[in-house]
């Protein structure tokens, strides 16, 4: 092991069970001692009771993850060739998985599942949107965005020309960080910036700050600068594919539609009709603006309302008077910590018996958790407790989770977060 000059963090046994098992975090309560006071955002040894070297990461007093773990190799360097080497491994795996097709739009860097905590990357054709989350990675930031954008350029002809940041989420803020959303400008890399993004948006005629995406063949406006998180949810791209066989012929309820995406994957499959219902006056709008690119808007009808009020008048007229044979239910998280699990699930528990309730014997089910809190024990048994209450069984067709671009690390399980389920009715 070559001599170490970063600042040496010993921690507790509970901690270092947790890093032996493969988890890179951490935790404030966690951390014994430290050999001489470490810079916020800067390198850390982590060392057990024992004396036994641990690994190493980024230290950050202000968060109640003080450490994220880098590496557990004691010979690595943290330099640039370490950085690119790690930024070319995560993107040529998405190549491998995603294809050349869904290489063009997909997430290509997903936190601590890449090596890199706290860092998204979302690829939309040549635009690249990302968030970063942890103080350590906001020090390297000018080391990891030009080298990735090269990379992508040089090695994967992939024209990059524009990346934007979406660091307007409040979790920064725990970093002790600010908030804040814009363009990155790099000259060497000759990234477009804000007055030249408005510029070609104007000579294009489209809004600034968005670009079009082709997704499963249908096509996408994705506004980067105003949209969701970092516009468009690429998570769910193969469970969007999944629902297009059930849809043939069917009359389709698409709840929590958002910007439309499996709506307009029941409605390119062929569904008779399609209702698609959101909260969001601007999602549907986008949404609207998605069927038309795609010829789609004759067969779907878009409604602005609260799901839950909107499933409760259906269920007053009751089965017999329900059109819909298809129903896909895809919220938001409905929690982002355990303190508000129980309530999660009591919503989740809710819309499902609602929409199990409206559905015909025979018909079918689409339905998904977003937050890894609802972990897939608790989002079976609530499925289980939803057909309960409505009074039917189900006939499970296929389980499914996020795509490989957001792939799960066994040993990380807030990478494990999405379930979907599709069911029919019996």
């Amino acid at each position: 092991m070559k001599e170490r000059t970063y600042p040496r963090a010993t921690i507790t046994p509970k901690g270092e069970k947790a890093l032996r098992g493969g988890h890179p975090w951490v935790y404030a309560d966690e951390v014994l001692r430290l050999s001489s006071a470490p810079v916020d955002g800067g390198l850390v040894d982590v060392y057990s009771s024992k004396d036994k070297y641990l690994g190493t990461g980024f230290y950050n007093s202000h968060s109640k993850i003080r450490i994220r773990i880098l590496s557990r190799n004691a010979n690595d360097s943290f330099d640039e060739l370490f950085w690119e080497r790690r930024l070319r491994y995560a993107v040529t795996y998405r190549r491998t998985v995603m294809g050349e097709t869904d290489f063009r739009c997909c997430r290509l860097i997903f936190g601590e599942a890449d090596g890199f905590p706290g860092l998204t990357v979302d690829r939309f054709e040549n635009v690249l949107v990302a968030q970063v989350l942890s103080l350590g990675i906001e020090g390297i930031r000018n080391i990891l965005f030009p080298t990735l954008v090269r990379i992508l350029r040089e090695e994967f002809n992939a024209p990059i020309h524009t990346l934007y940041l979406r660091n307007d989420v409040a979790i920064r803020e725990l970093e002790g960080m600010e908030q804040y959303k814009g363009f990155y400008a790099c000259n060497p890399l000759n990234l477009r910036i804000e007055s030249d993004e408005a510029a070609i948006s104007a000579a294009e005629g489209r809004a600034f700050g968005t670009t079009e995406i082709v997704e499963n063949g249908i096509k996408y406006t994705v506004d980067y600068v105003n949209g969701q998180k970092t516009g468009f949810f690429l998570d769910q791209k193969y469970n969007r594919r999944a629902i297009r066989q059930i849809s043939e012929g069917k009359t389709v309820l698409d709840c929590f539609t958002h910007t439309g995406s499996f709506g307009l994957n029941a409605a390119a499959g062929g569904a008779k009709a399609v209702t698609s219902v959101d909260i969001s006056a601007d999602a549907l709008a986008m949404a609207r603006k998605n069927a038309e690119a795609n010829g789609l808007s004759h067969v779907i009808r878009y409604v602005e309302a609260d799901v839950f009020d909107h499933l409760k008048a259906l269920s007053e007229a009751g089965r017999k008077g329900c059109p819909f044979d298809f129903i896909i239910l895809d919220p938001p998280a409905f929690t982002k910590s355990r303190d508000t699990l129980r309530n999660a699930i009591k919503g989740y528990r809710e819309i499902n018996a609602a929409a199990m309730k409206l559905l015909p014997r025979g018909g079918y089910l689409a339905t998904c958790s977003c937050s890894h809190f609802m972990t897939d024990t608790y989002f079976k048994q609530m499925l289980h407790n939803a057909a309960e209450d409505a009074g039917v069984s189900l006939r499970q067709i296929e389980a499914r989770q996020q795509g490989p671009d957001h792939p799960i690390l066994w040993n990380v399980p807030e990478t494990d977060y999405l379930g979907f389920y599709i069911f029919q009715i019996v």
